[in-house]
């Protein structure tokens, strides 16, 4: 039997690394060539910004309440009850036709008397509320107030005014807590130019 004869070792063929699938061989860049392509991949924008960093989030957190301490009890406010309002006087009541005829008569005594006369409306005013409060603290019951009628004679024209001031100012709150009523005076006091006026006692 005849031997065959050995085919000849054959080197394999190592691919250059350089080269590419086609079998070329890869130019290498130049200097320029890979300076130009540094400069053009950081000028490229990214498609998607990037994600906030963490710690800018944190600042946008508002800082919680602070716990209190283990153990600790909070106090809570006192309670402060709203103060009492005052209440309203009593509506004026006036002095009722049997009083008025007993004062006419003489039958019923006027405790004080107070002229208006010659005064100013400041002057008066501060006249009439003194008097009430010294005739209330020596626990007088009823006074006569002389406003006068008013004419062409008066002085300053405060007279008239007088006549119109007093009934008001008598309805006012500076003079709910002296006053009980008031009314027109009978002829023999003066008649529509003094008042009669009854003085709440005192509450003191």
């Amino acid at each position: 039997m005849a031997l065959k004869a050995a085919k000849p070792y054959r080197r394999k063929r190592v691919p250059d690394p350089m080269a590419n699938r086609d079998g070329n061989r890869r130019r290498v860049l130049s200097y320029e060539e890979r300076v130009l392509w540094t400069t053009v991949t950081k000028s490229i924008a990214p498609l998607r910004e990037p994600m906030p960093a963490v710690a800018e989030e944190a600042r946008d957190v508002e800082p919680s309440a602070p716990a209190s301490a283990p153990g600790r009890v909070t106090k809570p406010a006192p309670f402060v009850p709203p103060a009492p309002a005052r209440p309203a006087p009593p509506p004026l009541s006036p002095l009722g036709r049997r009083m008025r005829q007993r004062v006419a008569r003489g039958k019923e005594d006027i405790d004080a008397r107070l002229d208006l006369h010659g005064l100013t409306q400041a002057e008066a005013h501060g006249a009439l509320l003194r008097f009430l409060r010294t005739a209330q603290a020596r626990d007088g019951r009823l006074v006569l107030v002389i406003t006068g009628k008013g004419g062409r004679g008066d002085l300053h024209g405060e007279r008239g005014v007088l006549k119109r001031q007093v009934p008001h100012w008598l309805s006012l709150p500076e003079f709910r807590d002296l006053v009980v009523g008031f009314e027109d005076a009978h002829l023999s006091h003066g008649g529509e130019g003094a008042l009669y006026v009854r003085v709440r006692r005192s509450r003191g």
